[in-house]
């Protein structure tokens, strides 16, 4: 029997899919909307199915007096233990579907229909996922207090740029990223170089440019955290401008193939569903630096 056809509108035009392949066009579109995909660390080991991969970070080399291998027997290592990044976070989009919708629309316009909601949905929590977990482990920086815009910014950079530590000696301005809320990059705008194309980025995030060689990103995914205060009140801190190396944070992920509509017993409606398992870490949060305001009240 041939598998269902359905009209996909998470493709352009009238392009016709098998119900089996929206899954495949549904991963494809997450990696393109998610700006997190653009940044996060591919270099890992293992399989994400399994439910943890591993990630490896090399060392800075290091001098040493003639003969001291021949002492010790042995060189320098040249990693250090990896990172362990489990898949820890499981996740579903369940829906209802009427028996009466699946007759009048199509059991495959439904599941595309949804589909392409799914892909917003899913994109907006890895980016969250990911950019908390840059203020979780990543250091606070604090401008001096007359800074106006263009000093905040160049001031994060350098601040990441100067690390020096086992690990990194400078870190070059190419190989930075800097992510900010609409509001602070709004006030930006007039800084940003607009020319700047960079066909390595596989995001549909929006139009990139670069700040003083640091290339800029926009997204309204930054965390805002509350939490209380010893006299009783709340402070709410708002995330408006994040820098970190490219592949700093790992987000591993399983988004598992959609199945047809399954009834639903003792029912006439059908259910669509969606799973999928992610986990997200710093791997490098001594490179990643994070610009709030906070308010208590």
């Amino acid at each position: 029997m041939a598998r269902t056809k359905a009209i996909s509108l998470i493709q352009s035009g009238s392009t016709k899919v098998d119900l089996a392949e929206l899954s495949g066009l549904v991963i494809s579109n997450i990696q393109k909307d998610t700006l997190s995909q653009g940044l996060k660390s591919q270099a890992y080991t293992g399989n994400p199915a399994s439910g943890s991969v591993e990630f490896k970070r090399f060392k800075n080399s290091a001098s040493q007096p003639y003969g001291t291998a021949r002492t010790a027997g042995k060189g320098d290592a040249i990693t250090v233990p990896p990172t362990t990044v489990n898949l820890n976070t499981h996740k579903e989009i369940v829906e209802e579907a009427a028996k009466f919708d699946l007759d009048t629309f199509g059991v495959g316009n439904i599941m595309a229909r949804r589909a392409d909601n799914h892909v917003d949905t899913v994109a907006s929590e890895f980016d969250t996922a990911f950019f908390a977990q840059a203020k979780a482990e990543g250091a606070s920086y604090t401008p001096a207090s007359d800074a106006g815009t263009e000093d905040l910014l160049e001031g994060i950079i350098q601040t990441l740029e100067s690390v020096k530590n086992d690990y990194v000696r400078g870190v070059p301005r190419n190989m930075i990223r800097l992510i900010l809320d609409p509001l602070t990059y709004g006030k930006a705008r007039n800084y940003l170089d607009k020319s700047t194309n960079n066909a390595n980025v596989d995001t549909a995030a929006e139009d990139f440019a670069i700040f003083h060689g640091v290339r800029v990103y926009s997204s309204i995914n930054l965390p805002v955290t509350s939490e209380a205060t010893s006299d009783s009140k709340t402070k709410t801190t708002t995330v408006h401008a994040i820098a970190m190396i490219e592949g700093a944070i790992a987000q591993p992920a399983v988004i598992y193939p959609y199945k047809e509509p399954e009834k639903i017993p003792l029912s006439n409606d059908y259910g669509v569903s969606m799973f999928f398992d992610y986990g997200t870490k710093a791997l490098t949060p001594d490179l990643i630096f994070w610009y709030g305001t906070s308010v208590t009240a």
